[in-house]
């Protein structure tokens, strides 16, 4: 092989190795997203259900004001 042909391929395998490095990079931003996500879903549903329990008891409150009347 020439030496042109080696610089080339030289070249081409820099390129993908950056665009490697790249998306390993993306991809734990994306991880550590995704991560960061789920905790804060699992924080809504933990708000969502405090907010339901709250709410059958203040139903249960009126269903049992309605039937001492």
């Amino acid at each position: 092989m020439s030496f042109e042909v080696l610089e080339q391929l030289e070249a081409k395998i820099q390129s993908a190795v950056d665009g490697i490095t790249l998306l390993k990079m993306e991809l734990d931003e994306l991880r550590a997203q995704n991560q960061q996500l789920k905790e804060e879903n699992q924080n809504l549903r933990n708000e969502h259900q405090a907010w339901q329990e709250r709410l059958r008891s203040l139903l249960g409150k009126m269903d049992q004001m309605n039937s001492d009347n």
